[in-house]
Order: structure tokens, then C-alpha cells, then sequence
């Protein structure tokens, strides 16, 4: 594994899940990075000096020296192309494929299915505020993206295989709050055995499961 180069600052702050994403992935390659606080209750996104850096006002950024990247699924990729070693990035293009097919659909399919549709609904709702039913339509579907990895997680220790990749970095995220918030959960005990593994790495542990208190009621 490679030392960093140059210097690594992440911009976003500790209770943004996709900054959760990328703080886990560089823990687990073992860099050194610099967080600053920015979004919500910080404020920053709108400020010329940030938008110069993305345009889009959001977070994570990383810089890279003097380099600006934005989207944590195109970080993660530069990160493990970079620092990753085989197991958890493969060199070759199809088995590297084969990781990053299950990566973009943890991104696309599942961590969207969750934040917005039933974290926020949920958590960052004040529950006056709350609708159930669609709570509860929103976690079915939700949930019938978790059943697809039920499957293989039931074979393997992780997504992928027995060796943590980067595809875990963007499906497991999302799970600290999915089995820490007060949810009618389906049962899916593969999942859970899963995300107890998760559970027991440092890494995870330091990045993802962090209070989210300040995001409760909200809304």
C-alpha cells in the first residue's frame, strides 16, 4: 500500500453519510487526511471558494494538494486505484468490474433508497410531522434492495467475497443507521451478520457509527 503522496483534506462534515463513506474508505486504506466541517448546520457550500472547488455545492470534496475531486464514488475509485491493494481493488478490469458493478448499485440503488426516502423521512422528521404509511412503503422498497445481496452475504463474508473491497465501502455505510433507528425491520439475518462484522472493524467503527443526534427532528 502506498503513502500518500500529497497532502489529503476532506471537506464535509462527520454526520454527512457519503463523507462517512470516503472518512471509512481512507481509514481503511490507513491515510492521512484532514477533515473541516462543512454543510448543514456549518454552513460553506456557497461560499466562491468552495464552489470553485465543486460547483455543485455539495460534500465530500477531497483535495489532493491542489487538486479539487468531488463525488465520492469517483474518489473511492481514485483512492483505491492508487492505495488499494488487489483484494480490495482488482487490477484486473473484469474482477475490478465485477467489484464496481455491486459499488454503483449500493450507491445508486440502496444508499438512496435509505437517506432520503426513510432516513429523513423518519429521523430527520419531527415525528408530528412523520407520514407511516409512507415510511413504511419507502423501507419495503428499500428493503427489497437489501434482500438482492441476502443471497451472498449468506456464502461470503462480505460483498464481494471473503475480503473486504470497495463495493462494502458503498453498500455498508448506510447500515449503521438502518439497524441503529427505530424500524419495523425484515428480517434479513445474513445482512445482520454482515453488518455485525462491519461492526467489529476499527475503521468503521471511528467513521460510521458516530452520533447522528444533530440530525434528529429537523425537519
Amino acid at each position: 500500500m502506498q503513502a500518500a503522496a500529497q497532502e489529503l483534506t476532506v471537506y464535509g462534515r462527520a454526520t454527512s453519510s457519503n463523507v462517512q463513506a470516503l472518512l471509512w474508505g481512507l481509514e481503511e486504506l490507513e491515510l492521512a487526511y484532514t477533515r473541516l466541517d462543512y454543510g448543514e448546520v456549518y454552513g460553506g457550500l456557497d461560499t466562491p471558494a468552495f464552489r470553485a472547488m465543486n460547483p455543485h455545492g455539495k460534500i465530500p470534496v477531497l483535495t489532493v494538494g491542489d487538486t479539487a475531486l468531488f463525488e465520492t464514488g469517483a474518489i473511492l475509485r481514485y483512492l483505491a486505484t492508487l492505495h488499494g491493494d488487489d483484494s480490495f481493488w482488482p487490477a484486473d478490469p473484469l474482477a475490478r468490474a465485477r467489484t464496481d458493478m455491486w459499488a454503483e448499485w449500493a450507491k445508486h440503488d440502496v444508499a438512496k433508497a435509505f437517506t432520503g426516502p426513510v432516513f429523513w423521512r423518519n429521523t430527520r422528521t419531527a415525528p408530528e410531522r412523520r407520514d407511516p404509511a409512507l415510511i413504511r412503503r419507502n423501507l419495503d422498497r428499500f428493503e427489497a434492495e437489501l434482500a438482492k445481496a441476502e443471497p451472498r452475504l449468506a456464502q461470503s463474508a462480505y460483498l464481494c467475497g471473503d475480503a473486504l473491497t470497495l463495493a462494502d465501502i458503498q453498500f455498508g455505510h448506510v447500515l449503521y443507521r438502518y439497524f441503529d433507528t427505530e424500524l419495523d425491520r425484515r428480517d434479513l439475518p445474513a445482512l445482520a451478520a454482515y453488518h455485525a462484522r462491519l461492526a467489529e472493524r476499527p475503521a468503521y467503527r471511528k467513521t460510521v457509527m458516530v452520533s447522528y443526534d444533530e440530525l434528529r427532528n429537523t425537519f
